[in-house]
């Protein structure tokens, strides 16, 4: 028997070398949309870009990589 499950989607980024999952706030957001609904309460996520998809323990995970305080 073949058995079909939905994969949910997690949004990461590292604060202070702590790794922060954010819960998918709507299916139908795109990445974009998800790092735009969160940069209200982490301001770092507004020069973020975003890494992904990738699939790892059942979930389908992006990551927002900051870009402050990197050169090139």
């Amino acid at each position: 028997m073949l058995v079909t499950s939905r994969l949910q989607r997690v949004f990461l980024f590292e604060d202070r070398q702590e790794t922060i999952r954010l819960a998918d706030p709507s299916s139908t957001f795109t990445p974009e949309a998800v790092q735009n609904f969160y940069a209200q309460t982490y301001p770092v996520l507004t020069t973020a870009k975003i890494e992904g998809p990738d699939i790892r323990n059942d979930e389908i995970q992006y990551r927002f990589i900051s870009t402050i305080g990197t050169k090139g």
